[in-house]
């Protein structure tokens, strides 16, 4: 018995250290992401089903707001972010030196929502909308929204931090603010569970690349092959995501914590928002500079070069097939 249970511990010790080994062989990478929503999908589902492993990466997703999302990335405690929407609009009026590579959102996920008894946009003169980052797609794409109703966002509104979309909506609920933008699943807890007024929706809007992937440009420099291995992480997700609805309803459902049937009408809700391959057309992204333009009231459109290039995502998709 004795022998038994010494051949027992032996075995146990060695099945430890090996998982230790494994684990310690795996290249650590930090990713951030602004806020909980189907948004960020693809990285969720990189991480539950297992494709940064694949890659030989530990990756820690870290949600962080944002603007501390780029000052990570340039400092070099982060080696990609995911909130691509808010480093270009910084791109647009400085030089930074970092490059967006990948993107996996073509258009902006957002509706208004307001308390029942605001009826209309117009109504919210005076009143106070919470959002993720000042200046970041979120804020951008209800700027839009608001413009088209007929107000001055500059006069009209009082903007505030409000945490990320979840955090909006409670703020929303107990009258803190007055609008917020919300995305799935969140604007469904809102309609269902809530009954707030859904106002619209910003999928009809201009191309607004919002998710993706950003490095900085001495990553790209130094480790061209550990920012391939992250993007083919993100992209087998991405493929993922187009072929396993199911799937990614369950992965949406255990990172969000919310019922399959709320992630499954996130899913199909969102599912039109993404680009099929990570890569937008050269008219989304010409639309799309040339509508921040407008809003940042740029005297011209910044050159795509100078904020984009997609050199390694194609790279990427013809390693993995993806069309």
């Amino acid at each position: 018995m004795k022998t038994r249970m010494s051949l027992l511990a032996i075995f146990l010790s060695l099945t430890i250290a090996h998982a230790a080994q494994g684990q310690s062989s795996l290249e650590k990478v930090v990713i951030t992401y602004p806020s909980r929503s189907i948004a960020s999908v693809d990285l969720y589902i990189a991480q539950d089903r297992g494709f940064f492993r694949q890659e030989g990466l530990s990756a820690d997703v870290v949600q962080v707001r944002g603007n501390i999302g780029v000052t990570a990335l340039l400092s070099g405690d982060a080696h990609a972010i995911n909130n691509v929407g808010t480093i270009i609009r910084a791109m647009e009026r400085t030089d930074l030196p970092a490059k967006v590579v990948s993107q996996s959102l073509k258009k902006n996920l957002f509706w208004l929502v307001t308390k029942p008894e605001i009826k209309s946009l117009s109504e919210l003169k005076g009143k106070v909308f919470g959002t993720t980052t000042i200046g970041g797609s979120q804020h951008l794409a209800a700027v839009r929204l608001l413009q088209k109703a007929g107000l001055d966002p500059d006069k009209d509104i009082t903007v505030v931090i409000g945490g990320d979309v979840p955090a909006q909506l409670q703020s929303l609920v107990s009258g803190v603010i007055q609008l917020a933008a919300l995305s799935p699943p969140t604007v469904i807890l809102a309609r269902d569970k809530f009954k707030l007024r859904i106002h619209g929706s910003t999928l009809d809007d201009l191309p607004n690349l919002q998710n993706g992937l950003a490095f900085s440009e001495k990553l790209l420099r130094e480790r061209r092959e550990l920012v391939k291995r992250i993007l083919r992480a993100r992209s087998r997700a991405h493929r993922y995501f187009w072929e396993n609805e199911r799937g990614t309803a369950e992965v949406l459902a255990n990172y969000l914590k919310v019922d399959l049937a709320v992630a499954l009408e996130s899913y199909r809700l969102a599912r039109p928002a993404f680009t099929a391959n990570g890569l937008p057309t050269d008219k989304d992204v010409e639309d799309f500079l040339r509508a921040d333009a407008e809003v940042l009231k740029l005297r011209e459109p910044v050159p795509a070069a100078k904020i984009f290039d997609f050199t390694l995502q194609r790279e990427v998709n013809q390693e993995l097939g993806i069309k």
